[in-house]
Formats: structure tokens, C-alpha cells, sequence
């Protein structure tokens, strides 16, 4: 009997659960129904035929037009430091003094020597035209001279190495070497960076980089300076492409005052590849999708379809449809994220 009432026990609780279960699911699938059935409202605009200027839009980094790294070339302590961190320097101008005081010697030697060997060099000719002299001995004082004249370069040479100059004019953005330190030949003392112009490398296609060339204008836009656009022009075209088939297009900026650019922020590049043309052209934000797969919604008798398209070149704020739309077509603009393909639609406004 026990038994009898434990197995009608069991099966009661496994019908119940049966019967919970499919009312559940029956509940669920009526109100997916519903929602299926439910109108989303969004947002449309229509496709509009407008004209372009085509353009190419690259980002690079805007580094300075020259850079240069100062090394000593000679040992010894630094005993004067006459520029640091940010002054700006002219081409020649001094940064940092070596003690000269055995260089100095040294050249003023082999000057006085040198000044000797010359005149005994004159003398010697003078006196061998005269017979004076046989010509081994005009040969010696020839050889004197010219031993004298290498010798007072190369004390010239250490003397003047004392002194590290810039070769460039610009700012000097570090100076790792102080007063009183020890440096030997390529000890670096500084670093120069001209910013009177500016560069900016890119790299370009092999079918947008043939309808460039060496000169055309472009302009350059930065992040820092939202609105401003800074004129500038290609430098050079690499002949020689890199591992991703793209060729690196130098173009140069000159700096504004009113606008001071640093090295090392991004800049965005616009090319003018062609004159104007006619394209099919909607907002950026109606395009959902991946880049390679880019989708739209149109929205044909209050139902938003799903389409593919094809998007080429960007216009300000918008994207020319190469393919899949047509001229007045209305896509959805706003509302997407809640839209499924041919689901219901509520224009609540049309842009």
C-alpha cells in the first residue's frame, strides 16, 4: 500500500511540473508574440543624391621637421652650460662648454708652428730657385710645412670640439648633461628639434597614391585644435611600397604661431584626389554592421528591412552608398538597437 501511494505520489509531482512547464512556455511565446507584434518607433531620413569633392583622409603623427641628437666629441667636464630644457637656440649657437684649457694650448702650439713651418717653407723656395739650396733640402721644408699645416687642423679641431654647438636652429627639449659632469666622445649632451615646419607621414594605397604627386596641397587637421584646418603640401612619395602595399607620403606643415603645434600629437590628413561628382549619400550613424559587412534598415510600408550595402568615401558626416540603396529610399536613422529584420516600424519623425 505504501508503495502504491509513493508511486501515485511521484507521478502527480512529474504531471504537475509537465503541466507548469508547458504553461510557462506558453505564456513566454505569447508574449514574444506581443512584442514581436509591438511597433518600434524610430527615426528616418531618405537617401539624397548630393555632389563631393573626393577626398582621401589619413591619420599620422606630426613629429618635428628636423631632430638632432648633440654628442660630444671630445672628453672632459663640462665647466659652462648656456642653454637648457626649452630655450630656443640659434644654428651655431653654444650649449654646453668642455674645459679647453689643454686644447687651447695645444692649438696655439701648432699655430706658432705652423706659422714657422710656412715661412720656412717660402724662404726654402726662394733659395732653391737661387741655387742656394739642392732640392732634397726644398723637399724637407715642403714636408715640414704640410706635417705643421695637419697638425694645426687637427689641435684646431680639439679646440673647437670644446664647445658643442647646435647645428640647427630650435628648442632644446632635453639636456641630460650638467655642470660639472664627465663626458667622452659620444656622450649625447642634448637634444635640438626644429618646429619652424612640421611633417606628418602617411600611409596611402596603390590606387589613391597615383593620383597624388610631389607638391599637391592638402590639409591637415588636429585634435588639439578642433576646426582649424593647417595648410600643407606632399613632400616626397615613396617609390617603394611596405609590407601592407601602401606608400608613405610625407607632407610637410609650416607652423602657425597663433596655433603652435608640438611633435609627437596626431594629425588627420585630407587629400583632393578628383573634382566634384554626383553620389548617392547617407548619415554615418543609419549604417550598423561591421566595416566589411556595413547593413542598413529601410523602411518600406511602415516594416524596416535589412539590407547590405556598399560604402565608399565619407563626406563630413556622411557615407557614399556605392551600392544596395537607391535615391530617395528612406533608411532608419535612430532606433536600430530594438529593430529586427521586418519588424514593425513608428516614424515618429522623418530628417
Amino acid at each position: 500500500m505504501k508503495k502504491l501511494l509513493l508511486s501515485l505520489s511521484i507521478i502527480g509531482i512529474v504531471t504537475l511540473t509537465v503541466w507548469v512547464l508547458l504553461h510557462n512556455k506558453a505564456e513566454v511565446e505569447k508574449q514574444a508574440k506581443v512584442v514581436h507584434n509591438a511597433t518600434v518607433p524610430v527615426v528616418i531620413t531618405a537617401v539624397q543624391s548630393q555632389t563631393m569633392q573626393e577626398n582621401l583622409t589619413k591619420v599620422g603623427l606630426i613629429v618635428a621637421n628636423n631632430e638632432v641628437q648633440l654628442v660630444s666629441e671630445a672628453s672632459g667636464k663640462i665647466i659652462a652650460v648656456h642653454a637648457g630644457v626649452g630655450s630656443y637656440l640659434q644654428a651655431g649657437a653654444p650649449v654646453v662648454r668642455l674645459d679647453d684649457e689643454l686644447a687651447s694650448a695645444n692649438f696655439l702650439s701648432a699655430r706658432t708652428n705652423y706659422d714657422k713651418a710656412r715661412k720656412d717653407w717660402e724662404r726654402a723656395q726662394e733659395l732653391y730657385k737661387q741655387g742656394a739650396i739642392s732640392r732634397s733640402e726644398q723637399e724637407s721644408a715642403r714636408n715640414n710645412f704640410l706635417a705643421a699645416e695637419a697638425a694645426q687642423v687637427s689641435a684646431k679641431r680639439q679646440y673647437e670640439n670644446a664647445t658643442i654647438t647646435t647645428p640647427i636652429a630650435g628648442i632644446v627639449t632635453a639636456r641630460p648633461a650638467n655642470l660639472g659632469a664627465m663626458v667622452s666622445p659620444g656622450t649625447m649632451v642634448a637634444t635640438i628639434i626644429d618646429i619652424s615646419n612640421f611633417k606628418i607621414v602617411v600611409n596611402v594605397g596603390a590606387r589613391e597614391v597615383f593620383r597624388l604627386k610631389v607638391g599637391d596641397p592638402v590639409s591637415v587637421a588636429a585634435d588639439v585644435y578642433p576646426g582649424i584646418e593647417f595648410a600643407g603640401r606632399i613632400e616626397s612619395i615613396s617609390d617603394r611600397s611596405d609590407e601592407a602595399r601602401t606608400f608613405p607620403v610625407e607632407v610637410v606643415i609650416a607652423n602657425q604661431p597663433e596655433h603652435p603645434l608640438k611633435s609627437g600629437i596626431y594629425g588627420k590628413v585630407s587629400f583632393q584626389l578628383s573634382t566634384e561628382r554626383p553620389v548617392l549619400a547617407i548619415p554615418r550613424e543609419a549604417v550598423i554592421g561591421s566595416v566589411k559587412n556595413p547593413q542598413v534598415y529601410v523602411v518600406e510600408d511602415n516594416v524596416a528591412n535589412l539590407r547590405d550595402i556598399v560604402i565608399g568615401s565619407e563626406i563630413d558626416t556622411k557615407v557614399e552608398v556605392i551600392r544596395g540603396l537607391k535615391d530617395q529610399e528612406r533608411v532608419v536613422l535612430s532606433g536600430q538597437d530594438n529593430l529586427q529584420d521586418h519588424a514593425a516600424v513608428e516614424i515618429m519623425q522623418a530628417k
